[in-house]
């Protein structure tokens, strides 16, 4: 186990969700407009996670544990400044997935990030868009297979997952209006 490595990652992951966390608390963030404080923490992963990566190549969990993975995978899942980057880690991840070091479901979250970044359908539903207030899935490849495919990985199924992500729209918009935003 490399325990620095594993450190290092879940301070950067705290730091993501802390920033997060305190930006919903104080109604600053915003789904139109990338927050600079948000961009600020995503950068300096950004730049962090391509020098692991290009170090020990994916992080497994046999190397960070589990905890030290699922950062991994937040870091890179982040990275949205970097989607060509997103998109090399995607057959690192899948390696990492096949010998059981990584979760499938980490995959599923990327892989469909990357496909809608390149203007194409995802595979299992877990990128959405607001409209006029509601959530919605993205696009999705055989829409009607979808549950079927994020069961595969433990994933709650479309509706749950599109419940649960309008319940934290609504309490950023709320915290939005109670600031003044």
């Amino acid at each position: 186990m490399n325990q620095t490595l594993r450190t290092e990652l879940l301070a950067m992951r705290e730091k993501d969700i802390s920033t997060r966390a305190s930006l919903v608390e104080r109604g600053e963030l915003d789904d139109k407009e990338y927050h600079p404080e948000m961009r600020l923490v995503h950068e300096e992963n950004n730049n962090r996670i391509k020098e692991i990566i290009e170090e020990f190549g994916w992080p497994l969990e046999s190397e960070v544990g589990e905890d030290g993975s699922e950062a991994t995978w937040l870091i890179v899942q982040h990275a949205v400044l970097e989607p060509e980057f997103q998109e090399e880690c995607i057959n690192l991840l899948k390696a990492a997935v096949e010998r059981s070091e990584a979760k499938g479901w980490y995959l599923a979250y990327l892989q469909d990030r990357v496909l809608i970044c390149q203007g194409k359908l995802q595979i299992y539903g877990t990128q959405h868009e607001v409209k006029e207030g509601l959530m919605y899935p993205l696009p999705t490849e055989n829409p009607a297979e979808v549950n079927v495919r994020r069961a595969a990985l433990d994933l709650w199924s479309q509706e749950e997952h599109t419940e649960h992500l309008q319940k934290d729209y609504d309490k950023i918009q709320s915290n939005k209006a109670s600031h003044g935003g």
